[in-house]
């Protein structure tokens, strides 16, 4: 995107160091540090406001505090700002899920993602099987009034959440 538009600046948030240096590597290979800016902090600490577009890439459902995190989304987005949710492809009920892909990611959810959302502040574990009506309630008690799937991948979800 940062090579696509570079009259643009895209700014990218982790609260891991490694992934942050990773992420300044590849943009100056790619030859774009110059419209990218990579920090490391908190989902719900992340600077700047006036954003026309924020996007969490499957990651919300490992936060300890996903509400909190949307709700500072909402305060960062402008007025027609758009927040892009990419989440697994989990169905809303365990009947949903009964499949190979479903197991995968009940397996993931078990061993990482619960574990990780638990051990940070409120520890709301949502885990990689979510689905998208436990998604969307999240986004709502964040504050987002139109929440809707815009697509979606045999792996993944991409909800599009509006103020």
């Amino acid at each position: 995107m940062a090579q696509a538009f570079p009259n643009s600046t895209f700014h990218g948030f982790d609260f891991h160091e490694p992934y942050i240096e990773h992420a300044r590597e590849r943009a100056r290979n790619a030859g774009v540090a110059g419209n990218t800016v990579f920090e490391v902090v908190a989902a719900k600490e992340y600077p700047g406001s006036d954003y026309d577009l924020v996007s969490i890439f499957d990651a919300l459902h490992d936060m300890g505090d996903p509400v909190g995190t949307c709700a500072h989304i909402l305060d960062s987005l402008t007025d027609d700002g758009t927040f892009m949710l990419v989440e697994p492809a989990a169905g809303d009920t365990l009947q949903d899920n009964l499949h190979e892909l479903g197991g995968i990611y009940y397996a993931f959810s078990t061993m990482i993602c619960t574990p990780a959302s638990k051990a940070q502040e409120v520890g709301l574990a949502l885990g990689a099987q979510a689905g998208e009506k436990r998604l969307t309630r999240v986004l709502e008690e964040g504050g987002f009034t139109r929440v809707r799937r815009a697509t979606e991948t045999p792996t993944n979800m991409v909800l599009e959440a509006r103020p």
